[in-house]
């Protein structure tokens, strides 16, 4: 009679997990397409950075609205195989795998701008497996559902770049005063420079990490800014290059 009960128990337990997991599927896949349409309201890391009073800094704007240096900085600074790769660069995390054998004490990332707009878009920051399990199904997901330009419009939106500062045009009219569309290369290249690490590289006051990582940065952008693929993302609806 007990085991009877039990399996009973067992059975309606399984049941509401398979509806939780059902209902949940449906919510996030719902909430994916809705973002490739509508900016997301709030990140976890934005939350976090507000609540820990570092501020939040956000002006979300259009593709269009942000100069072709904003968006060619941080595919040179970043990813650079973005407009080819479909959300993982798995030459770059091959290497990054044997430089962390290499050196566990230092550990070296190798995510795509693709999987850096999911994680800050859908999760939170850290390296466990289990976030990193959920970053690789959200970057497949946008991949596939977004588009390239609006995971870059997205990223461009959202990603940190300063201490409470996110998004291109909060970092350019906090760096330089001006909005995202009049970034000259040099103040562009500035901005992305400071990305792997916004709140101990600084822009203002510039630190020496992105000094010598902007100059790097710029001559990317030149090697890059003639590529077809590249300028289909970067010229959404502009046909010459702001040479400032």
């Amino acid at each position: 009679m007990a085991s009877a009960k039990q399996s009973s128990f067992f059975k309606r337990v399984f049941r509401f997990v398979k509806r939780l997991f059902i209902w949940l599927f449906i919510l996030q896949l719902g909430y994916i397409i809705l973002l490739k349409w509508i900016n997301p309201p709030i990140t976890i890391t934005q939350l976090v950075s507000f609540v820990n009073g570092d501020g939040l800094k956000r002006d979300y704007v259009d593709l269009d609205e942000m100069s072709a240096t904003a968006k060619l900085s941080v595919m040179a600074a970043e990813d650079q195989a973005f407009p080819d790769h479909s959300g993982f660069d798995w030459k770059s995390i091959e290497k990054a795998m044997q430089y962390n054998k290499r050196k566990p004490n230092r550990v070296r990332g190798a995510s795509t701008i693709s999987q850096q707009t999911a994680k800050n878009v859908f999760l939170w920051q850290g390296r466990s497996w289990f976030r990193k399990g959920l970053e690789l199904y959200f970057t497949q997901m946008i991949e596939w559902i977004w588009g390239k330009q609006r995971i870059l419009e997205v990223y461009l939106n959202v990603i940190e770049m300063g201490r409470g500062i996110y998004g291109i045009e909060a970092a350019a009219q906090s760096y330089f005063k001006k909005s995202a569309s009049a970034l000259s290369k040099a103040e562009a290249a500035q901005i992305a420079a400071c990305l792997p690490n916004p709140k101990k590289y600084t822009v203002k006051p510039l630190s020496r990490y992105v000094a010598v990582r902007s100059g790097w940065v710029q001559r990317q952008m030149n090697n890059l800014e003639g590529d077809a693929d590249v300028q289909r993302l970067i010229y959404p609806k502009e046909k010459s290059f702001n040479r400032k």
